[in-house]
């Protein structure tokens, strides 16, 4: 039962922050008079793909808690706190290069996470795959955004 609680809470705090970091910083007017770059995806694909991801890094969390893996979640909490500066400074502040700075932070803690997962738990490795590329993808996305503007 512990186990199962556990995992709520990491669930909680992924979803529940990304929920809220979304609610309370949405993209706006301010946004749609930027000027987007050409591989700019729908603004409808992005709630799906985070909400996606978000289950998978609350997993990936529960995962190496569960083993006791220290650094690993030390390594966890930095991303999500990367991860849940990112819209206020982007979408709440309108300052895409802080983002942007937060972002490249953000991706170095999740290929980290990845790096020190690989061979100790290898599926939180796994489900931390999809994000590195998310946000990887996310980062040429806010670097292009704030060169065009």
């Amino acid at each position: 039962m512990k186990n199962f609680a556990v995992l709520a809470l990491f669930l909680a705090v992924s979803l529940g922050g990304g929920f809220f970091m979304g609610i309370s910083n949405p993209p706006g007017a301010w946004y749609a008079g930027l000027n987007q770059p050409w591989f700019q995806p729908p603004n409808w694909l992005f709630a799906p793909a985070w909400t996606i991801l978000y289950v998978c890094i609350g997993f990936a969390g529960w995962r190496v808690w569960r083993a006791g893996l220290k650094t690993p979640l030390r390594i966890w909490a930095v991303q999500m706190a990367f991860n849940l500066c990112w819209s206020p400074l982007f979408f709440g502040w309108h300052l895409a290069f802080a983002a942007l700075l937060v972002l490249i932070g953000m991706l170095l803690a999740i290929l980290a996470f990845i790096a020190v997962t690989w061979r100790t738990e290898r599926p939180a490795a796994l489900l931390f795959l999809p994000y590195a590329a998310w946000v990887g993808f996310a980062g040429l996305l806010n670097g292009a955004i704030w060169w065009l503007n």
